[in-house]
C-alpha cells in the first residue's frame, strides 16, 4: 500500500455506500472515495488517512484514493453480522451475513437448492454490459423481475457501482447478490452457484445477470484476464439447471486488435473455459463488421448454441437507458456495437422465461 494522509476539503457526489472527496495531501488536491459502512462518513475538515496506489498508477476504473481510516472519529462498531468475511484477512475485511450460512433466515430455502428451474442467467465479462443487458430484457418483456449477482473479479465493493443504484431507481433491478469475496449486495452469498440459487430461491428472479463488478484485469495473455469467470458462470449456471446466454463482447472501435470483432476475453472464456453449453448471442449487426463477427463466433458452434439476433430498434432502446452507459471510455456512439451485443443477449434471454403467470407492464 502507499500511504498517505491528508484534510477533507470538499466532499462530491454520494451514491448508495460511497462518498467521492477532496483531500488535501500537502500542497496536492487529490480526489477519494470512502465507503461510509466501513469507515464512516467523512466531513470537510477530518484528518484521513489514504491508499493511493492505483491513484500513483493513473488507473481508470480505480483512479482514487481510498479512504483507509477516519483516525480521530472512529465510527461506532456495527451491529452483530453474520460469519462470512469478506475481502478476508485484508486490514479492511467485513464480516457480513451469509444467504447460506446457518444463522440465515434464508438458509432453510438454500441448504438443500440445487437447481435454477430452468431461469435464464445472462452472463457477461464487463460491468458496463449490465445496463445494455436490462435495456434489452425490458424492450422484450417490460416488468421482468431482474436480479445481478456480482462477481470478484472487479470492484469487491457493490459501492463502488454508481450504474447499480441508479438502476435500482428506475426499477430495473429487483435485487443484487454479490459472491466470493465481492460485498455490499442485498444478500451475501460464499460461491457462484450460491449466488445464483439465492437470486432465483430466495430473490425470485426471473431472470438473472452475473458479471463481474466494476473494472477489468486484463494483461494482454490468452488466460491472464478477470473475464474468465465469465466461462466459469456459464458451468454453474448448467450445473445448476439453468439457461446460460452468453453475451460477447464486441467492439468496432476498440484500438486493440485482441478486443476488436469478437473480444479473445468471449472466445476463450466461452469457447475453452465453459464446459457447458449456452446460448451464444450473435447480434445481426449490418455490413463487413457484421460478417466478420459472425465469421469470429463459428467455433463456438462446436460446443455451445449459437443463436443469432436482430439488433433492429435496440440502438433507440439503448439511448433511452435511464444511466449513462459507457465502456472504456467510449459511449454509445463511441461503440454501438458494444451495446447492441449486449442488449441482443437481453433481449434473447427475455423469450426463454417460461413462466406463465407474468403479467408486463
Amino acid at each position: 500500500m502507499r500511504w498517505r494522509a491528508g484534510f477533507v476539503t470538499e466532499l462530491g457526489r454520494s451514491w448508495t455506500g460511497a462518498q467521492e472527496l477532496v483531500v488535501s495531501v500537502g500542497d496536492t488536491a487529490v480526489r477519494a472515495l470512502a465507503y461510509p459502512d466501513l469507515v464512516g462518513l467523512p466531513l470537510i475538515g477530518d484528518r484521513v488517512l489514504l491508499n493511493v496506489g492505483a491513484l500513483d498508477r493513473g488507473l481508470g476504473t480505480g483512479g482514487y484514493a481510498l479512504v483507509v481510516a477516519i483516525p480521530d472519529r472512529l465510527p461506532a462498531d456495527p451491529p452483530e453480522s453474520g460469519h462470512l468475511v469478506k475481502a478476508r484477512y485484508t486490514p479492511l475485511q467485513s464480516m457480513v451475513l451469509g444467504a447460506d450460512e446457518q444463522d440465515s433466515p434464508d438458509h432453510e430455502i438454500l441448504r438443500d437448492a440445487d437447481d435454477l428451474g430452468g431461469a435464464p442467467v445472462v452472463v457477461a465479462d464487463l460491468h458496463s454490459a449490465l445496463p445494455a443487458v436490462l435495456a434489452g430484457v425490458y424492450d422484450a418483456r417490460p416488468g421482468t423481475r431482474v436480479v445481478y449477482v456480482m462477481t470478484d473479479g472487479g470492484a469487491l465493493p457493490m459501492a463502488f457501482s454508481r450504474t447499480v443504484p441508479a438502476l435500482r431507481d428506475a426499477g430495473w433491478l429487483a435485487g443484487t447478490v454479490t459472491v466470493g469475496q465481492a460485498y455490499g449486495g442485498d444478500r451475501e452469498a460464499v460461491t457462484v452457484h450460491t449466488g445464483l440459487l439465492t437470486a432465483v430461491r430466495v430473490l425470485e428472479a426471473e431472470l438473472v445477470v452475473i458479471t463481474q463488478g466494476p473494472g477489468n484485469l486484463g494483461t494482454g495473455t490468452r488466460w491472464g484476464f478477470s473475464g474468465v469467470q465469465s466461462g466459469e458462470a456459464i458451468n454453474a449456471v448448467g450445473t445448476l439447471g439453468g439457461r446460460a446466454v452468453a453475451s460477447l463482447r464486441i467492439s468496432e472501435a476498440d484500438p486493440r486488435p485482441r478486443h476488436r470483432g469478437i473480444s479473445h476475453h468471449s472466445l476463450t472464456a466461452y469457447g475453452r473455459v465453459a464446459l457447458q453449453p449456452a446460448d451464444v448471442v450473435v447480434p445481426d449487426l449490418p455490413g463487413e463488421f457484421g460478417d466478420l463477427v459472425r465469421d469470429a463466433a463459428e467455433p463456438l458452434h462446436a460446443r455451445h448454441r449459437v443463436v443469432r439476433v436482430p439488433v433492429d430498434g435496440l440502438y433507440d432502446v439503448l439511448a433511452g437507458a435511464p444511466v449513462k452507459l459507457s465502456t472504456m471510455g467510449r459511449d454509445l456512439d463511441g461503440d454501438r456495437a458494444y451495446f447492441e451485443a449486449a442488449a441482443a443477449a437481453g433481449r434473447h434471454a427475455a423469450t426463454l422465461i417460461t413462466s406463465g403467470d407474468h403479467n408486463a407492464s
